[in-house]
């Protein structure tokens, strides 16, 4: 069992960046798969980003290559997503979500259904 609080959410300009950060508490958080997820209002839940156990393997979604970065400190059982040049089309809850082990395919780092521990969410809202 894992618990995730998300912090780091806020209001911030187009073009301004924000650090998000999941702490976890429980089992050691070097035996999950960490992630983040979004979801705006009256849209589905979208992949982020995710990180492997030890950082050696991370995705991306689409929409935030280039821009975002995830990384992760076990000493700190702490994942962060550091994103730069924010639009109005990242503004949305941003969730940090935990699954134990790891995969051997981008889909089972990727998918949501797959990942069994969930943060409350931060809220991001990106102004133009």
């Amino acid at each position: 069992q894992v618990q995730l609080v998300e912090s780091g959410g806020g209001l911030v300009q187009a073009g301004g960046s924000l650090r998000l950060s999941c702490a976890a508490s429980g089992r050691t958080s070097s035996s999950y798969t960490m992630a983040w997820f979004r979801q705006a209002p009256g849209k589905e839940r979208e992949f982020v980003s995710a990180i492997s156990r030890y950082g050696g393997i991370t995705y991306y979604g689409d929409s935030v290559k280039g821009r975002f970065t995830i990384s992760r400190d076990n000493a700190k059982s702490t994942v962060y997503l550091q994103m730069h040049s924010l639009t109005a089309e990242d503004t949305a809850v941003y969730l940090c979500a935990a699954r134990p082990g790891a995969g051997d395919s981008s889909s089972w780092y990727t998918r949501f259904p797959g990942y069994d521990y969930w943060g409350q969410g931060t809220q991001v809202t990106v102004s133009s």
